[in-house]
């Protein structure tokens, strides 16, 4: 890093970086090149060497790549309330898709923020006396426009559609509630909304049949936007994907998978062969994951849907009755689950805090209480905010979906305070650039950094952004592609990547090696950005 002498020559470009090799973001073969930035834009790539730039970045045997790109995350609060969420920013990440698995903070009304934001305190970590009032998606996407230093896209999340014209049960969503359910779609679309997400395991939106959101998807197919789901993972894998695409067909939109991969050996594979022989010839189609196996969410994931049927203030005591027990006992059953292999990752309160980190297993063998009963003992006590890690499964059984030429980057990350999290919220990035590349040789690093920027930003509809071209803005990362590494593990996860030196949002210089730089204006460099379909 360094900056020129203005006294003896005015500079060419405010940022100048200088010597390095251009990965373009578009699957191109890489180049040398140097990159003049002028305010939020990439005014000039090529042989720059007597050029000065009022900010200069030395990336003589680094890469210059786009900016990344994180399409499913569960940042939507630290967003609102960290200016610069290091623990994204350090891995290259300048723009969030934000309000994944059709859960979130907006948009609500006077009687669902309560509950949005109690139902959510162990995913996005927003504290009620937060709220400041916003109720439209738009307003809340306003909230964080020159907030914060990355940018930032959002959904339509449809369980708070859904919750607020219908409330929070297993009841049908009636003609006068759809045309209401409707109404917001297209205001979320007008707005600037990607499309709809769903999470059809999560709160209220489980109780959503096929014929429901295929009329909520053809309230945003003149917008072109995108569907983009968790799936019906509960019902396993292959009906789960086989209902997003009968959705997609019906409604004429595109869709999107949230987060798949298989939970057995070759679970995968099937699902790949499937998408390739059949479900890519029906619709549009593409998907993300994060480069690990094992999940993370919250506990109360686990429990029966008609917890929350009254809305999750009133799940605890729901949890109370002996019914409710005995199902919820039937339910770990039917799962198969080995809670010797869940961790607890965080609880909201200073009573557990120390079984952050124990398994399930230890947890319950210390209550001294059948699993059922000690699983919601500690719901109860936390309020039901209690986050898990699932440490199940090979790492390298995701390997095919992260090669596939339909797959982009999710992180699904999910951070927390202190929290024993998913070491993904810390090391997505770095792991596809780093040893995916190097160690197990997946693909090209022309590739890895394609799936992490250029093919994301054409998806979702991201004009002018994450492809490293004259006229674009200037969101770039520079990394050193010999050392880039992920050191977040599953027993210390809050450990940044290394190997990652610069980061910039909109031509400002937000990061350098994992230490945020300082802004030096009232209004931050990320902005809201508005989905403009191809």
């Amino acid at each position: 890093m360094s900056s020129s002498d203005s006294s003896s020559t005015t500079p060419e470009f405010d940022v100048l970086i200088k010597g390095g090799t251009v990965i373009d973001g578009t699957r191109a073969p890489r180049v040398t090149a140097d990159v003049g930035i002028k305010g939020d834009q990439i005014v000039a790539l090529g042989d720059l060497s007597s050029a000065k730039g009022a900010f200069e970045i030395d990336a003589t045997g680094k890469i210059v790549a786009p900016g990344f790109v994180d399409v499913h995350n569960h940042s939507d609060s630290w967003l609102l309330n960290t200016p610069n969420f290091l623990s994204k920013t350090s891995q290259g990440f300048t723009t969030e898709v934000i309000m994944a698995d059709g859960i979130s903070y907006a948009p609500v009304d006077r009687c669902t923020a309560a509950d949005w934001i109690y139902y959510l305190q162990s995913l996005d970590g927003l504290y009620p006396e937060e709220y400041t009032g916003w109720e439209s998606l738009e307003d809340y996407m306003n909230l964080l426009d020159g907030r914060n230093v990355q940018n930032v896209m959002t959904h339509i999340p449809y369980a708070n559609l859904r919750s607020m014209h219908c409330g929070f049960g297993r009841q049908r969503v009636d003609d006068f509630q759809m045309k209401l359910i409707c109404s917001e779609v297209r205001k979320g679309m007008e707005a600037g909304a990607v499309g709809i997400s769903t999470g059809l395991d999560y709160v209220a939106q489980c109780f959503s049949p096929t014929d429901e959101l295929v009329e909520a998807c053809q309230a945003m197919a003149e917008y072109d936007g995108l569907y983009v789901s968790h799936i019906r993972y509960k019902k396993t894998l292959m009906p789960a994907i086989e209902e997003l695409v009968e959705i997609g067909k019906r409604a004429g939109v595109k869709v999107h998978i949230s987060h798949m991969k298989g939970q057995h050996p070759g679970q995968a594979e099937e699902a790949l062969e499937y998408i390739d022989k059949v479900a890519r010839h029906e619709v549009d189609i593409s998907f993300d994951v994060y480069p690990y196996q094992p999940g993370s969410t919250m506990l109360h994931f686990l429990l029966p849907y008609e917890v929350f049927e009254e809305g999750p203030r009133k799940a605890v005591e729901k949890l109370k009755q002996p019914e409710m027990q005995q199902r919820f006992k039937y339910g770990l059953e039917n799962y198969l689950l080995d809670i010797s292999a869940i961790q607890i990752a965080w609880v909201l309160t200073e009573k557990n805090k120390q079984h952050q980190g124990k398994m399930l297993s230890q947890y319950v063998e210390e209550t001294g209480l059948p699993k059922e009963e000690a699983l919601i003992k500690l719901l109860i006590e936390e309020e039901m905010a209690v986050l898990l890690v699932f440490n199940m499964g090979d790492d390298r059984l995701v390997d095919p979906v992260l090669q596939h030429d339909l797959y982009m980057m999710g992180t699904d990350g999910i951070y927390m305070d202190g929290g024993v999290i998913h070491p993904r919220q810390f090391g997505s990035a770095a792991r596809i650039l780093g040893p995916c590349v190097r160690d197990h040789k997946l693909f090209s690093l022309e590739d890895a950094v394609y799936k992490l920027s250029g093919c994301a930003a054409q998806r979702f509809g991201m004009e002018k952004r994450s492809i490293l071209k004259q006229g674009n803005y200037a969101d770039i990362v520079v990394f050193n592609p010999e050392t880039v590494q992920d050191n977040a593990t599953y027993s210390d996860p809050q450990q940044y990547s290394t190997g990652i030196e610069y980061v910039l949002t909109n031509g400002v210089p937000i990061v350098h090696n994992n230490q945020p730089l300082d802004v030096n204006s009232e209004t931050l460099p990320g902005r809201y950005v508005r989905y403009q379909p191809r």
